[in-house]
């Protein structure tokens, strides 16, 4: 297991959908692994595979104490009045915009053993599930913030010493 560096806002993996996972092998379970070890860190809700430069359909998260991942996870159920909360990104680091999210979500994968997961939730754990079934379509937040806060994003991403 390793600790995988995450890829900035720019790079090109970072806008492009990533693939669906077809055949869990050794490479899949190392690349788990070490989604999960890389968001077991203080600080950190989610990390999509796109995120540590892997274009698979795969993400970890740590959410209230609870660490896992999902495979090929599908955003099936969405609702409540979407609000803006702040939202950050690893990709996105140290800047924090209001991003409208619904306050709850619920995504449908499978585990390393081919089973169905089903992960869902409010608050915080809304956020990530949407989040990062967004970094797996290729979209990163500041990609759906409203006009004037995505020009303030943008200026703020230029001038950011890790751009």
């Amino acid at each position: 297991m390793t600790i995988r560096d995450i890829r900035y806002y720019g790079n090109p993996v970072l806008r492009t959908e990533a693939d669906p996972i077809t055949k869990i092998d050794d490479r899949i379970r190392s690349l788990i692994a070490d989604l999960v070890e890389t968001t077991d860190m203080d600080g950190r809700a989610g990390v999509a595979a796109p995120q540590i430069g892997v274009p698979l359909r795969a993400f970890s998260y740590n959410v209230d104490g609870k660490v896992g991942y999902v495979i090929n996870p599908v955003l099936e159920e969405v609702s409540g009045e979407p609000t803006e909360i702040d939202e950050g990104c690893l990709s996105v680091p140290g800047l924090w915009f209001p991003t409208k999210r619904y306050p709850y979500a619920r995504v449908r994968g499978i585990d390393l053993e081919g089973e169905e997961v089903v992960l869902e939730g409010t608050g915080v754990m809304a956020q990530m599930l949407q989040h990062e079934t967004d970094h797996l379509n290729g979209t990163v937040y500041v990609d759906t913030l409203a006009k004037d806060q995505r020009r303030l994003a943008l200026r703020e991403i230029r001038e950011s010493d890790w751009f």
